[in-house]
């Protein structure tokens, strides 16, 4: 049942948890749920969960906030937000704060699963046979998927360093936005969605700086606040 790891869920919706924790654990991870934010960051620290999905809008510490506060501690654990808001700055502010990706409510809980499996699978997929990159101070072992710059070891989400490593494959290139979505985030038709106007940016910024059918029934979507 948790063959695949221990999911942390912080979402004070108790029926979109419950949603959430349904569909993880019939794709083999194991669930725990919290409905606070302080609650939540306590259980990031305790359980070590495999990725953490977390509402932005939590009572008593916002999901930005554990993000950040995990960080800071040196966590780097994915992080999946879920957001309501139509403004896109909380979305914004998540990637930078070290979110690997978010999902705006309402959202299909198949979608949400494929996102974590994304996730996990470029944190910890097989490990990459390309020759080490170099260019100027700055490192990048695609094998060990391990920065540094001048030696020193940076810290970078998984979606930062496949942005990297992006730009670094192909030095004096210059992409347009859409075609970073495509190649690193897999979005394609960017320029049409509105919700991905921003999204290269916290990655950009971090780089610089070093229908088949459902198995679960008809498709869905969750609705939030």
């Amino acid at each position: 049942m948790t063959e695949k790891g221990l999911v942390l869920v912080v979402e004070d919706e108790r029926a979109i948890a419950d949603l959430v924790r349904l569909y993880l654990s019939r794709e083999g991870f194991g669930v725990h749920v919290e409905h606070d934010g302080q609650a939540g960051l306590a259980a990031a620290r305790r359980l070590r969960p495999v990725a953490c999905v977390l509402d932005i809008a939590l009572p008593g510490l916002a999901g930005t906030e554990i993000c950040r506060r995990l960080r800071a501690d040196g966590d780097w654990t994915p992080v999946l937000f879920l957001t309501a808001r139509d403004d896109e700055v909380d979305r914004v502010v998540g990637l930078e704060l070290g979110a690997d990706d978010y999902v705006t409510k309402p959202f299909s809980p198949r979608e949400l699963v494929a996102r974590v499996r994304a996730v996990l699978r470029r944190t910890a997929g097989p490990p990459d046979e390309r020759p080490v990159r170099r260019l100027g101070a700055v490192t990048l072992d695609p094998g060990r998927r391990e920065v540094t710059v001048a030696g020193a070891t940076v810290a970078l989400t998984s979606t930062e360093f496949d942005l990297l490593a992006h730009l670094m494959g192909r030095p004096g290139r210059v992409f347009t936005r859409e075609e970073l979505l495509a190649s690193v985030w897999g979005v394609r038709g960017a320029g049409r969605h509105p919700d991905r106007r921003r999204a290269r940016r916290p990655g950009a910024r971090q780089a610089r700086r070093g229908r088949r059918g459902d198995p679960y029934g008809p498709r869905g979507r969750v609705h939030g606040r």
